[in-house]
């Protein structure tokens, strides 16, 4: 009888608005995702936030072997966001196939495997393990790392480097095959190399290089040095990139980069992201991706769309606006 009565109580009360989105064949339950490295793997935030709500999360990036990451310190508080040289601390592949992989495909959502590697051979390599591993349904290939092969340039700076990689775990893998963009290059270049090597979808963007210096000290904030900005500071940014990398593009794109309100979700939508994910914005509002996808419902309830599917891509006049006139 009890459940009975539930049943006929969600059939009378139907959900005002979809927001189911697709990345290829993976449908999401809304297209708010939580970003790599600041959520962990998934289970780290379950006094927050119930998996069951949001539409998935990014793993912390996994590489080939250990890495113990870079000395302390290693965040820093800036205006309007924050630096970080993490430097990529994890157990490596085996160990987290091993104890960690099997709880990620617990979470009642979609995960997203986050992999790093310094050659175009470990990226494939990693991805044969997590095909043999089973369960994966998604893989975002962090771009943002030196290729050590070719004296330490970053793979994302190289639109034919990101084409080899994304060429090679497309051969191993039938993940959907995510590439992330870093926005310290030609992002556009780089969003098409990716393409021309096979990638399901593109999220955008990483960090922005930065540097914080400690005046007193006449040090920087960071013991390496510079570091990734992220935050509400590099918003415009992000927008700009993914308006940008939409216009040339028919990959799904996923906006990332200072996403802390459901407005900003919804700015990235409207210029033609399919999803969003939130990072800094967790650290100081772990609730902030339930706050996200009650006000994405609230809009498109607002506006009369039946689905959030419908606003994607909505920027009025965006063929005219024009590039390069600031100043």
């Amino acid at each position: 009888m009890g459940t009975g009565s539930k049943t006929t109580e969600k059939a009378a009360n139907p959900a005002p608005v979809s927001l189911e989105v697709r990345l290829g064949g993976i449908v999401l339950r809304n297209p708010v995702l939580a970003a790599s490295g600041t959520y962990g793997y998934g289970a780290e935030y379950h006094d927050f936030v119930d998996n069951e709500t949001i539409g998935g999360f990014v793993t912390k990036s996994v590489t080939p072997r250990p890495r113990r990451g870079n000395p302390h310190p290693r965040v820093a508080e800036t205006p309007s966001g924050m630096l970080n040289s993490i430097g990529l601390e994890n157990a490596g592949i085996d160990e987290f196939l091993a104890h960690d992989w099997p709880d990620v495909l617990e979470e009642p959502c979609v995960p997203i495997l986050s992999i790093a590697a310094g050659t175009v051979d470990e990226y494939v390599e990693m991805c044969v393990k997590v095909e043999r591993a089973g369960g994966v349904r998604a893989i975002e290939v962090n771009l943002s790392c030196p290729n050590v092969k070719e004296g330490g340039r970053t793979f994302g700076a190289d639109p034919a480097a990101v084409e080899a990689i994304m060429r090679g775990c497309k051969n191993v893998t039938g993940a959907f095959l995510i590439a992330k963009l870093t926005p310290n290059a030609d992002t556009v270049a780089i969003a098409q190399g990716a393409e021309a090597g096979g990638a399901d979808g593109l999220s955008l963007i990483n960090t922005l290089l930065g540097l914080g210096v400690d005046v007193e000290r006449r040090k920087p904030l960071l013991a390496m040095g510079m570091g990734g900005l992220s935050g509400p500071a590099v918003k415009p940014v992000a927008l700009a990139a993914t308006y940008q990398v939409c216009r040339v593009t028919t990959l799904p794109v996923i906006g990332i980069g200072g996403i802390a309100t459901w407005k900003d979700a919804a700015e990235f939508l409207v210029v033609g992201a399919t999803a969003v994910q939130v990072g800094t914005a967790l650290f100081a509002n772990p609730r902030a991706m339930n706050e996200i996808i009650e006000g994405l419902t609230d809009y498109c309830v607002r506006h009369g769309y039946d689905s959030v599917t419908d606003m994607i891509g909505t920027l009025e006049r965006g063929d005219l606006i024009e590039e390069g006139v600031a100043g």
